[in-house]
């Protein structure tokens, strides 16, 4: 398989000091681990597998939902607690221990309403509200069908979806395969909510997520990591393939991203790894880890 590294710098950069204190690895499912078929390869499970044999611990950093990951989580066998909603949760599937959860408030989440139920908005970007792990949308459409065959969850429709605001949702996301209005969106967004009020990113070309100003796959690697394994972060190797994991690749001792990362993305990564359907995990950790 052919090996890329186009990024800052090369695998050469990191000393055997480094290889060798790498003792936690943080993965991303979409783009990562899961491809366009939804499901992790062989050779992907297979250099998960022997990398934990050798000691190292493996988790997963998603933006899905956590009932989402699961599926995820146990097939790769991981035993470490689980961060979903873009690090809004982590949580433990062994024991259902909450370790974080860091909601939008309400009358944030109002105000963000507001704005994305705009005549002009509201028939073409669905929102998605979570709530205690459901998935709350005002009605059922074709963007919604397609992300919950994905995700594997069912929507729950209430109509209004005010009346469903009775406690701090997870996230919220809205949804459109128009990638010019997406982008126009994301960027209007970014000027009406300072980054200390709402945090707003994309994960993949047709969705936008915005969750608590102190919630990105960074903070919470950096709390898996610190608060509750001992580690720090020239312990970690993390492997993304998306703007909402730029924090997470910056923050780790050897960050990587995916050959079909954006651009900027790969210019803050250590590393770059083949693509998600050439098995570029199972590169990285044959790479840095094996």
């Amino acid at each position: 398989m052919q090996q890329i590294s186009v990024a800052k710098s090369s695998s050469s950069s990191c000393s055997p000091d480094t290889l060798a204190n790498i003792q936690l690895l943080v993965i991303d499912i979409d783009g990562t681990i899961a491809g366009e078929n939804n499901d992790v390869r062989k050779p992907v499970k297979e250099a998960i597998t022997a990398a934990m044999a050798k000691g190292v611990k493996v988790a997963i950093a998603t933006g899905r939902m956590y009932k989402s990951a699961l599926r995820f989580y146990r097939e790769i066998n991981s035993n470490m607690p689980l961060i979903c909603y873009q690090g809004a949760l982590i949580k433990d599937p062994k024991d259902e221990k909450i370790y974080r959860h860091l909601p939008v408030a309400i009358e944030l989440t109002l105000n963000l309403l507001e704005y994305l139920e705009q005549p002009e908005l509201r028939a073409l970007v669905p929102v998605h509200f979570y709530i205690n792990d459901q998935l709350y949308v005002r009605e059922i459409t074709s963007e919604t069908e397609f992300y919950a065959q994905r995700s594997g969850i069912e929507p729950i429709p209430v109509g209004d979806l005010r009346q469903i605001l009775t406690a701090e949702p997870t996230k919220i996301l809205a949804i459109s395969h128009d990638r010019h209005r997406l982008n126009y969106l994301l960027n209007t967004l970014r000027q009406r909510y300072r980054p200390t009020e709402l945090y707003v990113t994309t994960s993949s070309a047709i969705y936008i997520e915005a969750t608590n100003p102190l919630v990105n796959k960074g903070t919470a690697v950096s709390y898996l990591a610190e608060k509750i394994l001992g580690l720090q972060a020239a312990n970690v190797m993390t492997i993304g393939d998306n703007f909402n994991d730029l924090e997470m690749i910056e923050y780790a001792g050897i960050g990587v991203a995916m050959g079909n990362a954006p651009t900027p993305v790969k210019d803050v990564a250590q590393w770059v790894a083949p693509g998600v359907e050439d098995d570029g995990v199972a590169a990285a950790i044959a790479e840095f880890l094996l």
